[in-house]
């Protein structure tokens, strides 16, 4: 039985945090930082509980079953586990998390010098999704060569970012925004969303399986242990790279107060403590970071999208990539803004989906359970959405009137007592035993 040594695993490790560090693993966290203020903490702590274990947990979960978001979505059924799995690759893909990339990358190496004004940022998108698509169309070993050259410089400016977040704080821990006040650990919950993290792990997940079978390992609970262990190196580094920036955010209320979003933060921050030299290493850094990125989400969607459709994976990616440039030139403080009811909507269902699939061994007929939990996910997900896109009016009042209501999580209530009733009903009709 072949087994992987330490050094193994810890490349696997290093692996799975590349996967995961993205745009928006860095621009968040000073964002929620700066609003948390004295909350920062508890601020902290949730937005670990979605940004780092939910992932992780989804890593875990997909180790298990031995494929990808098809063996999860199963009981659901071919045809609502294709939904699923089209809003997971659309979100992470053309609407939001490729499109961010581009416009965190300008507003981070362009806009302080030429400003944010739409004509720079068409220019910028334009050259930015041209070299994506040409990494795309024509991958080789190019986008492998890069992603090996970056990784390392990116983890060695983050650690200097950190250090300097830490040693050398641009000022005192500042004070807490009024969305932090009443509940800063359920509002850092809800802000650990905006990194995708959890829909990008359902997708990239098999990624990180196969990773291990490729070396030689065919035993399922081997596969499961070394993918715990590889999600559990990833998720100290995510944890540790989120605190640093959390301070960071915390301490800069002084010099970047009115900032719209994290990066204005970041390259504030960077400006007043390294001057001109470190914006321009670290714009550069994340630039690169933010194309390989894109080249790995915009190639995971045209391989799903040209095996679910008749349309060939160059006519994906072409389309994708082009859309993705249309939605870039809306801005990052407009695209996070219509992202957030979106991903209110939909990080319910993949929290829910990985769940159950972890706890499958408990019931009888995984579908038993699956179909009605999943259905009341879905419906008081879409109501939390609407809701977070400011069309409360629209709803009846029983739906504003349920518990955690006001902060976007309604739904968590009616799905637990549906997932109690759906056990029970599960029990009660005996049989058939799914295979674990």
């Amino acid at each position: 039985m072949t087994r992987l040594k330490g050094l193994d695993l810890l490349a696997l490790g290093f692996m799975t945090f590349a996967l995961f560090l993205g745009a928006g693993n860095i621009i968040f966290p000073p964002s929620a930082g700066l609003a948390a203020g004295q909350h920062i903490w508890a601020a902290a702590i949730g937005f670990l509980l979605t940004g780092v274990g939910l992932p992780l947990l989804t890593v875990v979960a997909l180790a298990r079953v031995g494929g990808g978001m098809d063996r999860l979505t199963a009981p659901l059924g071919r045809g609502a586990g294709i939904l699923l799995a089209v809003a997971v690759y659309l979100a992470i893909g053309p609407l939001f998390a490729t499109p961010r990339t581009a416009v965190v990358s300008f507003e981070m190496g362009v806009a302080p010098f030429t400003g944010d004004a739409a004509g720079p940022l068409f220019g910028y998108t334009l050259a930015f999704f041209a070299a994506t698509l040409f990494l795309v169309l024509n991958p080789g070993k190019l986008v492998s060569r890069v992603g090996k050259f970056i990784t390392p410089v990116l983890l060695a400016a983050l650690l200097v970012l950190g250090g300097a977040a830490l040693f050398a704080p641009a000022g005192e821990i500042g004070v807490t925004a009024e969305s932090y006040r009443a509940s800063p650990l359920l509002k850092g919950f809800l802000e650990g969303y905006l990194t995708m993290d959890t829909l990008g792990a359902l997708v990239f997940g098999i990624v990180i399986a196969t990773a291990i079978r490729d070396r030689g390992v065919s035993d399922a609970g081997l596969i499961t242990r070394y993918s715990v262990i590889a999600g559990a190196i990833a998720a100290l580094g995510l944890s540790l790279v989120y605190l640093a920036l959390f301070y960071l955010g915390a301490t800069s209320q002084g010099i970047a107060g009115d900032a719209q979003n994290g990066v204005q933060i970041l390259t504030t921050y960077v400006q007043h403590t390294f001057g001109t030299t470190g914006s321009l290493l670290l714009a550069v850094v994340i630039t690169l970071a933010c194309l390989t990125t894109a080249v790995g989400l915009t190639t995971a969607c045209g391989e799903f999208f040209s095996q679910l459709l008749p349309v060939s994976y160059r006519v994906v990616v072409v389309v994708f990539t082009a859309f993705s440039l249309l939605v870039a030139n809306q801005g990052l403080t407009q695209l996070i803004s219509v992202s957030v009811p979106v991903l209110v909507g939909l990080y319910p269902l993949a929290i829910m989906l990985v769940a159950l699939s972890l706890l499958d061994r408990f019931w009888l007929s995984s579908s038993r359970v699956f179909m009605p939990v999943m259905l009341v996910t879905l419906v008081f997900g879409v109501v939390d959405g609407l809701s977070a896109a400011g069309f409360t009016a629209w709803m009846p009042g029983l739906f504003t009137e349920l518990p955690l209501a006001a902060q976007s999580m309604g739904w968590l209530v009616p799905v637990l007592v549906t997932l109690l009733l759906a056990v029970v009903g599960d029990r009660l009709a005996g049989t058939p035993r799914t295979a674990a």
